[in-house]
Formats: C-alpha cells, structure tokens, sequence
C-alpha cells in the first residue's frame, strides 16, 4: 500500500499493466455496470453548465434518456451517477463509425466546445477512488471486459499509474502524481 497526502493507494496500480484497447472492447465500460458513470459533486454542475454544448454530440436515445430521467441520477446511497439508456450504456455514449462507443462530453472537450472533459471517474478507469472521512482510497477495479487492455497493457509494459498519468494529475495535481511516482520508485 503506498500513501500520498490523504490518499492510500493499493499496490495493484503500480503493479498491474493496463493500456485501454477499444479497438478490442468496443467501450464495454460504457455500457456494463449497474449505473452510469459515477460522479462528484462539483461535476454535476460542471455538466449542467457544459450540456448546451454536449447536446449535439448525443445520440437521440441519449437524449431522449436525459429528457425523461435529467443529467444524472441519485442512487440509493446517496452518490450521483450519469444516466443510462435502458438501464445500459451511459447517456453519453455514442457509437463512432466503427461501432466503439466514445464520450459526447469527451468529443465537444475536444472541439473546444466545453471546459468539462468528462467525468474523472470514466477517465481513471480501472482505477475506482472509495472516498472516507479523512481518506480516499484508490482500487484497481479488475473487470472481465478489460482482459484485452492488461493484454496491451503487458505487452507494452505500462502500469496502471503510468497509463493514467494525465487522470491522476487532473484529480491530484502534478505535486502529488510526482510524489506518487516517487514513492514507487523508492518502494
């Protein structure tokens, strides 16, 4: 177990190989699950802010789910996730041409049309932050549906924390990604 400021991180994501392959898993983790994305509390209005912009993205089952449910969801423990389609994938989600769902979010990010990136969650995957009164930690989620990413990640030989550098610094700060990094190196 490493620590980092208020975070306890487990072995696994320094340990584990994980490079995402969507050519092979099409963005199973947009649709596998029994919620949409999880997010944080600043997101919801960040998204709320950002979906004038999204809009044009979605698909118009994505829409059409966003219209009768809203944004996101609150689950019965009290956490908020994006909304489904059906109970399946992410609101979202949209196929591209070659049937691999991508983030509606992620592509008007990327046209310049918005300041959300999408949610952290979706971008640490399969790293899953558990957050506790005075800690977060941080879990490798191991899921069937990534067999062919630790498959890429081993043949490249690029560890979960390496693989996620950009998330991890976007949720952390580059100060505390360095101090990770150290203490793995000195570990």
């Amino acid at each position: 177990m490493i620590l980092v400021e208020n975070a306890v991180i487990s072995d696994d994501i320094k340990e584990k190989l994980f490079v995402c392959d969507l050519e092979a898993c099409k963005g199973a983790c947009c649709v596998e699950g029994d919620l949409g994305a999880p997010l944080e509390l600043h997101e919801l209005k960040e998204l709320e802010q950002a979906f004038e912009h999204v809009k044009p993205y979605l698909s118009n089952e994505g829409l059409d789910a966003i219209e009768k449910e809203g944004l996101y969801i609150k689950d019965y423990e009290g956490d908020y996730s994006t909304t489904t389609i059906g109970g399946k994938e992410c609101a979202f989600a949209v196929y591209d041409e070659k049937g691999i769902l991508k983030c509606g979010i992620e592509q008007a990010y990327r046209d310049g049309k918005t300041q959300f990136k999408k949610p952290i969650s979706c971008e640490l995957y399969p790293i899953r932050v558990t957050k506790y009164d005075h800690y977060e930690a941080l879990n490798y989620d191991r899921w069937e549906i990534c067999s062919a990413a630790c498959t890429l990640g081993k043949e490249l030989g690029v560890p979960v924390y390496k693989f996620l550098k950009d998330a991890l610094i976007r949720k952390y700060g580059e100060a505390w990604y360095n101090e990770l990094c150290h203490e793995i190196e000195m570990g």
